[in-house]
């Protein structure tokens, strides 16, 4: 596991060596405090429920451009097949990339938690649907980082990562639209397929075991899918 923290370390120096990760926060952070106040001005509730969903759409966009080099910088530098000689193994390689990107991810999400405190200054809200809707937008975002790390791993080119990343996340996101077109069984997977239908519930307080199955299972099946496409050097 230290040989793992020791990647996730040195993959944290140097996204805080470049100026991109002050300049991601910074950019990030300004977009959410004005949609914030936005969105508190319009409804005048004491909640974050739409924050929470406005989050998850920008981060569609943002995320993607976190995760396209992770692996697609080191095919086009050549330093892939030294990262693989190392004596790290695959699934260390993934993990510690992968941890990397939700340290970072983490503390975007840890800085936007003084909106708590302003709406309840104003206020008095629910503590436990927002708590939720914290787990829920993190949750997402651990997804969405795992389907970046993916596309990837996939090619030498970081912008065909960024696209790539970006078709997944809309079908993920705007699947869910399509249930008018379908019913019964296929109206239900539709539904459960889209990301919306589960942040949804996080946002309004209620945590279900299908929700967090739906993350976890989908963080697992990304991360298994790219050991398997390092391994076998896929993007030859």
């Amino acid at each position: 596991m230290h040989k793992v923290l020791a990647l996730t370390k040195k993959e944290l120096h140097g996204y805080f060596s470049s100026p991109i990760a002050y300049l991601v926060l910074i950019a990030s952070l300004s977009l959410f405090n004005m949609l914030f106040f936005m969105i508190i001005d319009q409804n005048r509730e004491v909640s974050l429920r739409d924050i929470f969903q406005v989050m998850e759409f920008m981060f569609i966009f943002i995320i993607p451009l976190l995760t396209m080099k992770l692996f697609a910088e080191e095919k086009s530098n050549g330093t892939m097949e030294f990262l693989l000689t190392s004596p790290l193994t695959p699934t260390m390689i993934v993990l510690g990339k992968y941890l990397s990107m939700l340290v970072f991810y983490s503390l975007l999400i840890a800085l936007t938690s003084v909106y708590y405190f302003i709406v309840e200054y104003y206020g008095d809200p629910d503590v436990y649907s927002i708590l939720s809707g914290y787990i829920g937008i993190w949750l997402e975002g651990a997804l969405f980082i795992a389907i970046g790390l993916l596309t990837s791993s996939w090619t030498r080119n970081q912008i065909i990562a960024a696209m790539t990343s970006y078709l997944i996340l809309f079908i993920l996101y705007f699947s869910s639209t399509f249930t008018k077109y379908v019913t019964g069984f296929a109206e239900t997977f539709v539904t459960q397929f889209s990301t919306r239908t589960h942040l949804e519930n996080f946002a309004i307080g209620m945590i279900t075991a299908s929700d967090i199955i739906y993350y976890l299972a989908g963080i697992l099946l990304c991360l298994v899918l790219t050991r398997i496409s390092i391994d076998h050097r896929v993007w030859q």
